[in-house]
């Protein structure tokens, strides 16, 4: 599997879901729920009204986790987007 984002494993760091793009003129997101390859840790997580952010700490160097982010709006939309992290030394 092919990673789109880098991490080393003694950082723990943010990544944001922008769904700004996507959004409706009068839309927002109501809830948010980040899921994590088991072997990464999922330290935290918020949202706001366009945005979703995860932060991660841990992993295994040469491993690649995937950290998918699934959304619900005020007008009963749900959508889902997923990205991918390799841990290595940085």
């Amino acid at each position: 599997m092919a990673a789109n984002h880098l991490k080393d494993p003694d950082a723990t760091l943010d990544w944001v879901f922008d769904w700004s793009q996507w959004l409706g003129a009068s839309e927002s997101i109501t809830s948010s729920t980040m899921t994590v390859s088991a072997g990464i840790t999922k330290a935290s997580e918020a949202f706001s009204a366009s945005t979703a952010t995860v932060w991660l700490s841990g992993g295994t160097v040469g491993q690649v986790y995937s950290v998918s982010n699934k959304i619900t709006t005020n007008q009963g939309r749900t959508d889902e987007r997923s990205i991918t992290i390799r841990v290595t030394q940085r």
